[in-house]
């Protein structure tokens, strides 16, 4: 089996998709085990000394000033990982708790965490032999670290908590057992350093990109099936439009649109009747997409960085033989930057519901609702409530979380992200506009059905043909539900590959 070493560069989210996707083994390169054992032995010079020392030496957060004896200190590191591990809801899926170990493996690189190499390698551990800890979905405020997630992820460690073991919940003592793994003993810093930091709220950011990737392209193609089956024109997605507008986003939608479309006669057709105005959820699809594009680049650049950075709080500089005090465990990045993706990836899915609603209003010579003989016949009336429903409660989620604080440890932590709470969401809203999506598309190939005359182009004709292997036309009324599921399983087979194709 494939090892993948890591080392100090900084990996991309394409990078860790392929790395937490795959069945690959991982290890740490020889000089980033070195700079763990470097500040691991500098804990171990400074543990016992008469300085306070946050997180070492004494309690936490608003118990800073509480003194630890030296007896005690390895025993407060366990009784931080139980008392801190309080999630509720659901489980994670395993792929979002090995996202969250990877992520917190980027963040011990450096060595200034103060974590022993011990400690970082049975994670590793866990990862090689695929035992992976369980973490409630709930209960992180996202400022002093994700410490709820985090601590049940570190409860393993320890030998306590939940694991997955072969897709199965089971008690962390039978995985450790199944494969030959023993409890270890925590030393100075080190429960702190496990449940220090913003990984939970990356990994939730990073695994809802990986699919807002797809789904702001893979909305490109579906607009353009939609556009054909409303026979719009094709001046609106002319390049040199888009030039004008110096947002090479843009640019990017308009030659998507340019190539989707190419060879298909939609807009000679007598629907199209030029010269005419389209309804701006068609004609504005390049200025609309490309915003999202735009808020997808940003979002993308600052969750990169957090996901390469260190989040920790104190951090050790054990080449210069100074202990830092600071708020690199914060997640206000992660909390605006999903709160800026839920706001984006909502008004994706809002301008999908009204093109989906236009292609069902009877106009360009389509039936009413798709559908021959409507009144006998309900057509495609119905999914457009279905994503109606769902675009309502993408709105109401992208109210922003960040906005808000509730204090928190006496007020010693008195202004935390609530980044959790974007996270959580976030999932939601893509998920949402995933059936959006998917319900436009089936929109979409019933209208190209109806649509007399219609020449579709050559990439459209491909996936037309593939779709209607799947779901065929519309004639009478049937069993909607399962079309909706069917074009919505459709999507999500064909959207990676989509995006491949398009810019």
């Amino acid at each position: 089996m494939e090892t993948h070493v890591i080392t100090e560069k900084k990996y991309t989210l394409e990078e860790i998709k392929n790395i937490v996707r795959s069945n690959v083994k991982i290890k740490l390169s020889d000089s980033i085990a070195s700079k763990i054992s470097s500040g691991a032995a500098y804990i171990k010079e400074i543990q016992e000394s008469e300085k306070p020392i946050y997180g070492v030496n004494t309690g936490f957060g608003s118990l800073c000033n509480t003194k630890i004896s030296p007896q005690n200190l390895s025993e407060l590191q366990h009784r931080q990982l139980m008392s801190h591990a309080c999630g509720v809801g659901e489980p994670i899926s395993e792929e979002l708790s090995r996202l969250v170990m990877f992520i917190k493996l980027l963040t011990f690189r450096t060595g200034h965490c103060g974590i022993s190499l011990e400690v970082v390698q049975r994670l590793i551990d866990f990862w090689n032999h695929k035992i992976t800890p369980v973490i409630p979905k709930k209960g992180t405020v996202g400022a002093s670290g994700d410490l709820s997630p985090l601590a049940h992820m570190s409860l393993p460690v320890i030998g306590l908590g939940e694991m997955y073991l072969d897709s199965k919940i089971v008690d962390a003592s039978v995985a450790l057992s199944s494969v030959d793994l023993q409890p270890l003993r925590l030393k100075p810093k080190e429960g702190l350093a496990l449940t220090n930091g913003i990984q939970y709220l990356d990994a939730m950011a990073v695994q809802s990109l990986w699919t807002i990737e797809e789904l702001i392209k893979s909305a490109d193609l579906i607009a353009a099936l939609s556009m054909q089956g409303f026979s719009t024109a094709n001046t609106f997605y002319q390049v040199r439009l888009h030039e004008l507008s110096r947002h090479k986003e843009r640019i990017h939608v308009a030659n998507n649109l340019n190539k989707l479309l190419a060879g298909s006669n939609h807009f000679s057709l007598p629907q199209c009747d030029p010269p005419k105005e389209d309804p701006y959820s068609f004609r504005c699809v390049p200025q609309v997409h490309g915003a999202v594009r735009k808020a997808f680049s940003y979002a993308k650049e600052v969750i990169e960085n957090d996901c390469n950075s260190v989040s920790d709080n104190p951090l050790f500089f054990y080449e210069t033989d100074e202990v830092l005090t600071c708020g690199n465990l914060h997640g206000a990045s992660a909390a605006l930057t999903m709160d800026h993706l839920a706001a984006s990836t909502t008004i994706l899915s809002n301008i999908s519901e009204r093109r989906t609603y236009q292609l069902l209003s009877g106009q360009h010579g389509l039936p009413h609702y798709l559908i021959k003989k409507p009144g006998l016949n309900s057509g495609l009336m119905i999914p457009q409530y279905t994503s109606a429903a769902l675009l309502n409660e993408n709105k109401v989620l992208s109210t922003p979380a960040s906005v808000d604080t509730i204090p928190t440890c006496q007020l010693q932590e008195d202004h935390v992200s609530m980044g959790g709470t974007s996270g959580y969401k976030l999932q939601q809203i893509v998920e949402n506009t995933e059936h959006i999506l998917g319900i436009e598309l089936l929109t979409a190939m019933q209208a190209i059905s109806l649509n007399t005359g219609l020449i579709k182009s050559s990439f459209t004709e491909q996936v037309y043909d593939a779709f209607r292997e799947v779901v065929p036309e519309l004639v009478d009324d049937r069993f909607q539900a399962e079309d909706i599921n069917k074009s919505v399983s459709f999507f999500r087979e064909n959207r990676t590959q989509w995006s491949k194709d398009l810019e």
